[in-house]
């Protein structure tokens, strides 16, 4: 049975023992759902000053809500369109310190100020994204940058 665990100052090392649960907890699971829904309830348990968490997976040419932590969600984003849609664009994890300015961004949640998305690319196709949402302006910086996309790199294992 999976404990909450209380993570230690070290950013580092916490974000390190968040992705070794990641692979313990979908090891040998196939089913993407429940590998999605138990990954968002990880990171929403792991990260603090954020008001949601989740995935969106690419169907049909658009973004499609998937799995989360938080209040209610855009449904589906097109190609392009907002952060989740320009990170699936370029290929690319988009580190935004302040969504107002991020031209073109969709407000979901007016309590959301910073945000972070992470493509999740598997064989060279876009699976979908991690988007995670921050009340606080500046909320995410190179470390969460760069262990969110090792946990995204480890949940693709997970998800072929």
């Amino acid at each position: 049975m999976f404990q909450a665990t209380t993570y230690s100052d070290d950013r580092v090392k916490s974000y390190e023992l968040l992705i070794k649960q990641l692979d313990a907890l979908t090891d040998g699971e196939k089913d993407e759902v429940a590998i999605l829904s138990n990954a968002s309830a990880l990171l929403n348990q792991f990260l603090k000053e954020v008001n949601w968490v989740g995935f969106y997976v690419w169907k049909d040419n658009e973004l499609v809500l998937g799995p989360f932590q938080g209040l209610p969600a855009c449904i589906r984003i097109g190609f392009g369109k907002g952060v989740c849609g320009t990170a699936v664009k370029e290929k690319q994890t988009q580190r935004i310190a302040d969504v107002h300015q991020f031209p073109g961004h969709i407000a979901c949640d007016s309590a959301s100020q910073s945000e972070i998305v992470v493509p999740i690319i598997i064989n060279d196709k876009v699976y979908g994204v991690l988007d995670i949402d921050s009340p606080i302006k500046n909320r995410f910086d190179e470390i969460d940058q760069t262990y969110l996309e090792k946990f995204v790199t480890t949940l693709e294992k997970h998800l072929q």
